[in-house]
């Protein structure tokens, strides 16, 4: 069944008239900055036509237009994962039509693992790059032009500009800020040792289920992006670690106060930039 990632945005707009200047994507465990938005309206992804169900733990599947500390947003609270058994081009559909709802910033945010020996449990990690290597990628099959070039460039799909401001807002609020190379694989299960020490030696300081195939079909479409990981345990050190799902949610909730704060003034940066 063909994806109508325009129609989906049309049906939204037409109950919709909130006009958001940013798109900030939730990650597992991340969801209290839901609860600093000043609510508008809310849309359940299951209400909108042909669009995936968010089916993971702590994913509660629903667009939030509203204000952030005075800045109109929209929240994807919960996102598709691909390991929930949706193909590529359903998992990218919820940042797709955000994107074709108008804003032209989005902050995507999940819960990884660290692969870097200097991160712990609870180092929040700001995107600079990253690798798509392990997943299909999202932009396989006919293009439409309309969703972004046939052959995008991958040089700078994290804007340096608002790296920048998400350090200057780390520093102004005392929050110890790493920047690293961030690595998506499908999932579910946890990766073993031996795939953590693999996916230092390529190169990356931490791994998660998610993120990188909307970084590539959002910076297609000319998005601006930012990325900020809030690493949950050490997946390079987890031979003698029986890790859960549920723990992970813990640490991202533990977290979580800091990273709001990043989030939240760097968004105010931008819009004032």
């Amino acid at each position: 069944m063909a994806v109508d990632y325009f129609g989906a945005a049309d049906w939204i707009k037409e109950r919709i008239s909130f006009k958001a200047e940013v798109g900030i994507v939730l990650g597992s465990g991340l969801g209290g900055l839901a609860d600093k938005i000043e609510v508008k309206e809310r849309i359940s992804y299951g209400d909108i036509p042909g669009f995936p169900k968010s089916t993971a733990q702590g994913h509660k599947g629903e667009y939030i237009f509203g204000n952030l500390e005075g800045v109109p947003v929209i929240l994807m609270n919960g996102r598709v994962h691909f390991y929930e058994g949706y193909p590529m081009e359903q998992v990218v559909m919820p940042v797709r039509v955000m994107a074709l709802l108008g804003v032209k910033t989005i902050f995507l945010t999940n819960a990884s693992g660290g692969l870097n020996r200097k991160f712990h449990a609870g180092t929040l990690m700001c995107i600079n790059d990253h690798i798509s290597s392990f997943i299909p990628s999202p932009l396989v099959g006919p293009n439409d032009d309309r969703l972004g070039t046939r052959f995008p460039e991958m040089s700078q799909v994290y804007n340096r500009e608002y790296i920048k401001l998400m350090h200057e807002a780390a520093d102004e609020n005392g929050i110890e800020l790493e920047d690293g190379v961030y690595l998506q694989v499908t999932g579910p299960a946890y990766e073993s040792p031996a795939e953590s020490r693999a996916y230092q030696m390529f190169g990356a300081d931490a791994v998660g289920m998610s993120t990188v195939c909307e970084a590539i079909v959002l910076y297609a479409m000319g998005i601006k992006l930012l990325g900020l990981s809030c690493v949950t345990d050490m997946a390079i050190d987890n031979e003698d670690c029986a890790l859960t799902h549920e723990e992970v949610q813990e640490v991202a909730k533990a977290s979580s106060k800091n990273l709001e704060r990043i989030v939240t003034d760097t968004v105010k940066k931008i819009v004032e930039s």
